[in-house]
């Protein structure tokens, strides 16, 4: 229980702080989405002028019991954008300050809003690509989102998954999460972890989710990071995840845990390496 309360102190930590933090926007403060306002964050490339020029533009996506503002979300935007690339952080529904109903969330209803994002960057002008990019249950929607878009036609130009959560479909069929226990085939009406709540149709539509399947439809590249030590993810999820790609650089850090704070430089230079050889 130790790692779980370091976790929770951690996710805690950062959703105080960002009641406080002042981001450098450079677009709208909310977008509409498919289950209300989204909340973003844009920044862009240091004298970067979005009347003239033009750049790749990544979509990060945080993970569950989280948002756009808690660690590693903000440094792995600071990382893209002192490289060259426009960045869009956004909160997922019912969390951080975009509107919706917790006990409404699922993984869908997430994959939703990101097809949202994704639409309204690709009608900006100065977005010349998009990345998605996506950490622990971000990682889940992107790639499932990426699979859609690849079956539309309209696939993003790479993928960069840090320790996807693919766990959760077990979590669910098990019913545990994070030190909680419930039944997963009669499920209550939600699951209390700390201050959030896993609500019964997220457990229930988590338990049939189609995750490794419709990923599988991208064909795109893609960058694939994990933590040697993750204890919330275990590294066998992202090597299952390495088989059904045709194009992946997959690396397994070191000593590296699951929200990347162990061995920073290490980890943000995998996905950066990856993507200047794409568009530098």
């Amino acid at each position: 229980m130790g790692f779980w309360l370091k976790y929770a102190k951690v996710m805690l930590a950062g959703l105080v702080g960002s009641m406080f933090s002042a981001l450098a926007n450079e677009g709208p403060a909310f977008i509409q989405g498919p289950n209300g306002k989204l909340s973003v964050a844009v920044q862009l490339p240091k004298r970067f002028d979005k009347t003239k020029d033009k750049c790749p533009m990544v979509i990060v996506m945080h993970g569950v019991m989280s948002n756009k503002n808690v660690p590693p979300m903000p440094r792995f935007a600071r990382k893209l954008v002192r490289d060259g690339y426009a960045v869009l952080r956004f909160d997922f529904n019912a969390q951080g300050k975009s509107e919706g109903d917790v006990l409404k969330c699922t993984i869908r209803s997430e994959i939703d809003d990101a097809s949202a994002v994704y639409d309204y960057v690709r009608s900006l002008p100065f977005v010349s690509s998009v990345v998605l990019f996506g950490h622990s249950q971000g990682g889940v929607v992107a790639s499932m989102l990426a699979g859609e878009l690849q079956a539309e036609g309209r696939a993003p130009e790479a993928l960069v998954l840090m320790a996807p959560g693919a766990v959760l479909k077990d979590y669910a069929l098990e019913g545990k999460f994070l030190g909680q226990e419930c039944d997963p085939v009669n499920p209550p009406e939600y699951v209390q972890v700390g201050w959030y709540k896993f609500s019964r149709e997220y457990i229930l539509s988590a338990q049939t989710l189609p995750i490794y399947e419709e990923s599988a439809l991208y064909t795109g590249p893609v960058c694939l990071v994990h933590g040697e030590l993750d204890e919330i993810v275990p590294v066998k999820y992202s090597d299952k995840y390495n088989e059904i790609y045709q194009n992946c650089e997959y690396t397994v850090i070191p000593r590296e845990a699951h929200l990347f704070t162990i061995r920073p430089a290490v980890v943000d230079s995998a996905f950066l390496a990856f993507l200047r050889k794409l568009f530098k």
